[in-house]
Parts: structure tokens; C-alpha cells; sequence
């Protein structure tokens, strides 16, 4: 019986946390190994901004005119749709 406790408890974890967990992991490496020269990025912090230079595990992004930061390959949260900073 406390087996069946035991079995079902694990399985419960799996499903409601450590697969969710996973495949949110997945997606953002899959992110982070798309990202290209000219696409239009927010950074964990809320920085939007359009990369200008990738180098190993760190980009430039530039976030105004003439104005660049760099910022950990990982920081990238989300790759805006073209155009939006045109937009904003």
C-alpha cells in the first residue's frame, strides 16, 4: 500500500512539475539557439532592443541610437516580431 502512496506521489511530481520544467527548458535553449544578427529581442530585465552583435554566449543589443549593451545569451526571454520597435 505505502508503495502505491509512493508510486503515485512520484508520478503526480512528474507531471504537474518536473516535465512542465523541462519543456520550458527546452523551448528556451531553442530560443537562444536561434537568435540572429537584426532580430528584435526583450531581455529578462524588460530591455527591448534589435541584436547587432552575437559572440559566444553574449550579445550586443542595441536599445536606441547608437546606444548598445551587452547582455548573457540566457537574459533573452522572448524574439519580438519584426517591426515591433518601429511600433513602440
Amino acid at each position: 500500500m505505502q508503495i502505491l502512496f509512493l508510486g503515485g506521489f512520484v508520478l503526480i511530481f512528474y507531471f504537474l512539475v518536473w516535465r512542465p520544467q523541462s519543456k520550458r527548458a527546452k523551448e528556451h535553449r531553442e530560443l537562444v539557439g536561434g537568435l540572429g544578427k537584426g532580430d528584435e529581442v526583450i531581455v529578462n530585465g524588460g530591455i527591448m532592443g534589435r541584436i547587432v552583435r552575437i559572440k559566444d554566449d553574449f550579445i550586443a543589443i542595441e536599445v536606441s541610437d547608437g546606444v548598445e549593451i551587452k547582455v548573457q545569451k540566457v537574459a533573452v526571454s522572448a524574439v519580438l516580431p519584426k517591426g515591433t520597435l518601429k511600433d513602440i
